[in-house]
């Protein structure tokens, strides 16, 4: 099944009338839509209503536009990324597929979902978070029919994190937890950094003192949210598959710090595209559909020899720093401000860098 990819501009807090216009102009049926990945204009924190606000909207349109149930479409994996630091635009990208197929020399996006048994609050920054994640990133490989870990590019994930509920349940059965509920959003990304590498063989499985402290271990394609919705690790995976038809192909690299504009490229050239030895955004032409990135203040406080100030900073949270930088970096690059690039990058790629994922259109 072919895989279509459009960028949608989010022009209000709720809008998601470029869904519709999509869905209106007959290009795409609303029951093909599969999955959204996008950026709102909040404050990117506990309290950033402006995610539920667009996740209501996108579910809405397919909901007034197709035939499945509320039911089916609740189940349609929604990720919302909070805070729009800097130059980054509000933005989504929808991903529908269709019954096209194409010639078997030729490798397109494909997409595989599934989701983890249960994940318990005494499991979060813990081995068994590792090992039920990385189960998990196998049955979406399988799902999308993917047999080499070389060929995923991007695994986008939603994993639980502490509340001062789930702790007391912990405790009420005898059992503790790996951290703070204040830092459970953080560690709840690593581990599941962690299980992504571990199931694409990125690395050996991490001994329990590694986990969220042995940052030289990560994966290259990576991108962990937590929240309270739910209770288990929903994923959302992306690779390119031989026959499988569509315009569009994936590809990765990393930044190995928050000015490395040639890592941005190199995920797009992993892709598929061309480029000359110094690309500029010029060079793209309309080929990129978007990059995803993940980034981090690096804890040593310092980029290319240079001391940084903004994990010392207490009128600003670093993670908006390191967000509106590299947004900047990204926007350059690209030429288009609609990137989307999250925070809490803990083994997501290298210390005070983060994996970048490109989507291009590669033609028919």
């Amino acid at each position: 099944m072919a895989i279509d990819v459009r960028k949608i501009e989010i022009k209000s807090v709720s809008d998601a009338s470029g869904l519709d216009e999509w869905i209106a102009s007959g290009d795409v049926a609303a029951d093909e839509i599969i999955a959204v990945i996008g950026k709102t204009e909040g404050n990117g924190g506990v309290n950033d209503f402006t995610r539920i606000l667009s996740d209501q909207a996108f579910r809405g349109v397919l909901m007034n536009h197709g035939s499945r149930s509320e039911a089916e479409i609740k189940e349609i994996p929604m990720v919302w990324s909070g805070g729009c630091d800097g130059v980054i635009t509000p933005h989504a990208v929808a991903f529908a597929c269709n019954d096209a197929t194409g010639p078997a020399d030729k490798d397109r996006i494909v997409m595989g979902t599934s989701m983890s048994a249960e994940l318990l609050p005494e499991d979060i920054g813990r081995p068994a978070m590792v090992e039920k994640v990385a189960d998990a990133v196998r049955a979406a490989m399988a799902d999308a029919g993917i047999e080499d870990p070389k060929d995923v590019h991007y695994v986008q994930t939603k994993t639980p994190l502490l509340t001062v509920e789930t702790v007391q349940d912990a405790h009420s059965r005898g059992q503790t937890v790996a951290c703070e509920v204040h830092d459970s959003m953080g560690v709840s990304n690593g581990t599941t950094g962690l299980g992504i590498a571990v199931a694409l063989g990125e690395i050996d499985m991490p001994a329990a003192e590694d986990i969220c402290r042995n940052l030289d271990l990560y994966s290259a394609v990576a991108s962990c949210s937590s929240g309270v919705e739910l209770d288990r690790a929903q994923i959302v995976l992306f690779a390119n598959r031989a026959g499988a038809g569509g315009r569009y192909r994936i590809g990765h690299a990393v930044m190995q710090d928050a000015l490395d504009i040639d890592g941005i490229y190199d995920a797009i050239r992993d892709a598929g595209l061309e480029l000359p030895d110094r690309p500029r955004a010029s060079d793209l032409g309309d080929k990129v559909v978007n990059c995803f990135m993940k980034c981090e203040a690096d804890p040593r406080a310092r980029l290319r020899g240079r001391r940084q100030i903004m994990l010392d900073d207490s009128d600003v949270h670093h993670h908006r720093h390191a967000k509106a930088a590299v947004g900047g970096v990204a926007a350059t690059a690209i030429g288009d401000a609609a990137v989307f690039v999250s925070v809490d990058a803990l083994h997501q790629g290298p210390q005070g860098g983060g994996p970048v994922i490109a989507i291009v259109d590669v033609g028919e």
